[in-house]
């Protein structure tokens, strides 16, 4: 089992960017892919982004394409989450999750069953 911690939420307004963290520990982090998911109030919890083991791949959901950009740092056993043009939509909690699996590509791992260790989450607000 891995135990993640977020950090980097808050409130921001609209337009406004902010860089979310998650440390790993417990397991070989560099050997897992990892994954970034958000759950807004009322409504269930949606994938956001997933970058490869390696680093070498990443893949985002169509609603947050082009603003986001996920990153890892294998050394620091963080993965981290930059979201710039924010907007009220993207209001949520975030949360980052580990692959149950070592070594998959991010082809295979982008729904929440794919993932087996979870953090608490971080709220992030965006005012408008």
């Amino acid at each position: 089992q891995v135990q993640l911690v977020e950090s980097g939420g808050g409130l921001v307004q609209a337009g406004g960017s902010l860089r979310l963290s998650c440390a790993a520990s417990g397991r070989t982090f560099s050997f897992y892919t990892m994954g970034w998911f958000r759950q807004a109030p009322g409504k269930e919890r949606d994938f956001v982004a997933v970058i490869s083991w390696s680093g070498g791949g990443t893949y985002y959901a169509d609603s947050v394409k082009g603003r986001f950009t996920i990153s890892r740092d294998n050394a620091k056993n963080t993965v981290y989450l930059q979201m710039n043009s924010l907007n009220p939509d993207d209001t949520a909690v975030y949360s980052c999750a580990a692959d149950r699996n070592r070594f998959r590509p991010v082809t295979a791992a982008r729904d929440l069953a794919d993932f087996g260790s979870w953090g608490q989450g971080t709220q992030v607000t965006v005012s408008s």
